[in-house]
Formats: C-alpha cells, sequence, structure tokens
C-alpha cells in the first residue's frame, strides 16, 4: 500500500459583475510607445475575440477583494469535502498580486492572504500552516504538486489549495490587454488516501525559464503618458508568450504523459489554463501530433470556459475541475479511473501539469 493525495472536494467563486465585450467600445487604447491607436475600436473588439475567443469576462464587486474570493472558494470546497476544517494542515493560496482595493490599486501582501482565508474559516488549529505561493498563473497547479510532496512524505493528512486573483483591478485601461484579464477563485482539498493501486496524483513536471524569458509578463506603468500617477499595471508581451507557449507547454504535457506511464488515449480530459483559445488548441494539437496523432477534435478532451469567464489566471483551472464536477459543463463527465491532465503555464515563465486518475 502506498499513499496518494486524491481530491476529496471542490469548490469556486465566480464574480457577478459581467463585462461584454461591448462595454470596451469606448476605451481609449495606447501602444506601448504612448501613441493612440488609430483603429476603430469596433475593428479592435472584433480581431481581439477572433483570436482569444473571449466574449465576456467577470469583474470583482467594489466591497470584495482577492482574499474573500479565495474564502468563498475554500468554504465550498471545505463543505463539499464534508470535513472539519480544524483537520486541514496546510492552506496554500495561489495567487501574484495580494489583496488590492478598487479605490488603490497597489498590493496588499500582510498578511498572507493565506493567513486572511485562515482567519475568515475560523480554523484555530496552529498546526495549519497557512501560506502564500506567486508563481504566476501556474500557481494554483504547484500549489497541488507542493501539497502532494507534503501528503506523500507523511507530513499531512489534508491540504486546502486555493487559487484566486483580481486581475481586473491591475489592468491598465488604456492597454488592449485589459481586455483578456478576469477575476475569480478556485480551491479544492487533497487528502492523503493508501492505495495498493495509483490513484489521485500520479506524476508531475515543472520547468521554469527565466535566461531570456523571465520578462515576458511584467509590471510596468500605464501607457497613457498622462495617466494621473504611477501605479503599475500588468503588461506582456503577446507575441513572445504565445511562442514561447507553443514551444514549451506541449513537450512538458507530453513528457508528463510519459511519465504516468500511460498514453496519449488514456487521457479522458486536459484540464489548461486559458489565456487565448487559439493557444490552447495549437498546444493541444501539438501534444497528440508529438504521439503521432492529428486532426482531433479538442472539444471532447479539452473544456473550455475562456469564452464567458476570460483569463483568471490560477483560478482557472481548479474552477474547470469544480464546474465538471458539479455537473455545470453538460458536455464534459469525468467518472472513476479516468485520467486527466492539469496544466498551466504563465509568469516566471513557468510551466507545469499534472496526471490525475479519478478515484
Amino acid at each position: 500500500m502506498s499513499l496518494y493525495s486524491v481530491i476529496i472536494g471542490s469548490g469556486k467563486y465566480i464574480p457577478d459583475v459581467v463585462v461584454k465585450n461591448e462595454d470596451f467600445l469606448t476605451r481609449s487604447f495606447i501602444n506601448e510607445r504612448g501613441e493612440k491607436i488609430t483603429k476603430p475600436n469596433e475593428e479592435i473588439v472584433r480581431k481581439f475575440q477572433e483570436i482569444t475567443d473571449i466574449q465576456e469576462r467577470r469583474y470583482l464587486k467594489p466591497e470584495l477583494n482577492t482574499s474573500d474570493m479565495g474564502f468563498f472558494a475554500a468554504k465550498e470546497a471545505i463543505e463539499s469535502a464534508k470535513i472539519d476544517p480544524e483537520t486541514l494542515d496546510y492552506i496554500i493560496v495561489a495567487h501574484n498580486f495580494g489583496d488590492i482595493l478598487y479605490n488603490n490599486q497597489k498590493s496588499d501582501l500582510v498578511p498572507a492572504l493565506a493567513s486572511r482565508v485562515k482567519h475568515h474559516l475560523k480554523i484555530q488549529n496552529p498546526d495549519c500552516v497557512a501560506y502564500d505561493l506567486p508563481f504566476g498563473c501556474p500557481g494554483w497547479v504547484q500549489g497541488v504538486i507542493q501539497a502532494n510532496y507534503y501528503i506523500k512524505s507523511g507530513d499531512a493528512k489534508r491540504v486546502l489549495v486555493i487559487g484566486s486573483e483580481n486581475l481586473s483591478r491591475i489592468a491598465d485601461p488604456h492597454d488592449i490587454d485589459s481586455m483578456i484579464y478576469s477575476d475569480g477563485a478556485g480551491a479544492v482539498v487533497l487528502e492523503a488516501v493508501e492505495s495498493a493501486e495509483p490513484v489521485g496524483i500520479i506524476c508531475h513536471k515543472t520547468r521554469s525559464d527565466t535566461y531570456t524569458e523571465a520578462h515576458f509578463l511584467k509590471m510596468d506603468i500605464s501607457y497613457y503618458p498622462e495617466y494621473e500617477d504611477n501605479t503599475l499595471f500588468m503588461k506582456m508581451n503577446g507575441r513572445k508568450l504565445y511562442e514561447y507557449a507553443l514551444n514549451t507547454v506541449p513537450k512538458l504535457v507530453v513528457e508528463t504523459i510519459n511519465k504516468a506511464g500511460i498514453g496519449i488515449h488514456d487521457i479522458k480530459k486536459v484540464l489548461i489554463h486559458q489565456a487565448n483559445a487559439k493557444m490552447d488548441e495549437a498546444i493541444i494539437q501539438r501534444v497528440f501530433k508529438i504521439f503521432g496523432v492529428e486532426g482531433i477534435d479538442s472539444s471532447e478532451i479539452m473544456p473550455m470556459t475562456i469564452s464567458k469567464l476570460g483569463n483568471n489566471s490560477v483560478a482557472t483551472v481548479p474552477i474547470l475541475y469544480d464546474m465538471i464536477m458539479r455537473g455545470e459543463m453538460p458536455d464534459h463527465h469525468i467518472q472513476s479511473g479516468d485520467y486527466l491532465v492539469f496544466a498551466s503555464v504563465g509568469a516566471g515563465m513557468n510551466v507545469n501539469a499534472f496526471v490525475y486518475k479519478m478515484p
């Protein structure tokens, strides 16, 4: 018998405020040189939707914050798992910007968001260790990988892993890329299970590329030269990011599947981070091509939420999983014995994945 990490509960929080593409038609878009973009906004928005498939996204209400979303998702996951929160050994919160007030766009990281979530959950157990994990968009996947290490070592029996992000408040309103960003949170509870057969997390792989890639995503001031202050916003080199993802994610996913000792046809679902639908389509096609399979129908294996939820960073993958488990994606179902791949790519640059076998 061996110890394995199994997901016993999941939860999510999707903000109520819906922001449609039409809401950007009155924006004044500026390029990186501080020049007004002369293309009509109708054309900009139409092209944006063609490339990303994003039609709308969700923004957090002004009175709420990142840690609130993390708490809501955590509470739902704990209720789903039917456990006493006092029995948690670790709370890991993946995010990248901390709490950001609606009217003060500066990161608030003290105390850690994990401490705030533990406080909201009213957990008194001092042996429940709470800490944050900033790792770009792959933060939640990496949090699950860390939780697996704790469980496999015998150091933990139950770990709560949360991904919560409020990207709408770090988006430069004059940057076209601001249309990509969204808010949300997802969470799972992992538990140690003894089994003679492999179950739960089977294997994982992570890579970090920083030699020339570290600043493909970075923080910088607004493109608008007359912006009111020096607030830092998320900035990205979209072309470089696209190239990086296509060159690294398929290879890493294939390596992880091979490490699990299974084949591509054993994989029931690929739950992948979503910032650009065309990019994800290219990634999944390349994964199958490496295995000698071409022209697959990705809609059957790769569930997508980007058209309605946008890019909510660390929250994307756990939200996807929770939606499937709750029957909220009618075209996608998973059952005992199915193999899933969880994968992400983002700032760092970081890429990671793990193979999971449904108990």
